[in-house]
């Protein structure tokens, strides 16, 4: 197996920072310090929590015990956010690029957004994303080809899992509403994918109220 070098590193800042309050806690309290070990530094700061959230220092130690937890999650679960570019924001006038963020977890579980990294209020939902698509191949198409005009916008296809994520739907109805629906569909190394307009006007639907009774 693989030597872990992130994993490694990310255990040393454990030890160097708990062991930098164990050591105040040990030192002001007149109590022997505990094992260089993680586990050991953690017991013995969960048993002087209450004192050390009444020292001074308490928020500095807040927030290196919560770096410590980002730093170690990151090593842990590298794969817990999924990012993918996306394509140029559409917002008038802004330089950014769009990045989608993907959560794990099944449909209802996961979720997903896509942010600008030019401008934090560029940001929209899972529910957002598809007409987000649209708007984002809209500018891309306005953009003249070298030596040629515009060109022309290619429609988006989904995939079954794509449908569930972004609009937190079982992928049993995703499939029955592509049948009873009479979506579009093509095939692509083995997986089907829908048409994006035929899938927002059956979801469009499905979410616009119907007339008062």
């Amino acid at each position: 197996m693989p030597f872990n070098t992130a994993a490694a590193d990310a255990r040393a800042a454990v030890v160097h920072v708990l062991g930098a309050w164990a050591g105040l806690v040990s030192e002001e309290r007149r109590l022997p310090p505990p094992a260089r070990d993680p586990r050991a530094l953690a017991a013995f700061l969960q048993l002087h929590l209450d004192w050390l959230c009444r020292h001074p220092a308490a928020p500095d130690a807040s927030r290196e015990a919560a770096g410590l937890v980002r730093t170690a999650r990151r090593v842990a679960e590298p794969d817990r956010h999924r990012r993918a570019p996306v394509g140029t924001c559409p917002e008038t006038g802004c330089p950014g690029t769009l990045r989608a963020r993907v959560l794990p977890g099944g449909a209802g579980e996961g979720s997903t957004d896509v942010r600008c990294d030019a401008d934090r209020s560029h940001r929209w939902s899972a529910g957002e994303w598809v007409r987000l698509g649209q708007r984002v191949r809209e500018k891309a198409a306005s953009a003249p080809a070298p030596g040629g005009p515009a060109r022309r916008t290619a429609p988006a296809w989904l995939t079954a899992a794509d449908i569930s994520t972004l609009w937190k739907v079982a992928p049993g109805s995703v499939y029955r509403m592509a049948s009873e629906q009479g979506w579009r569909r093509r095939g692509h190394q083995g997986r089907t994918y829908y048409h994006e307009g035929d899938v927002l006007r059956t979801l469009d639907a499905r979410r616009r109220p119907g007339p008062a009774d």
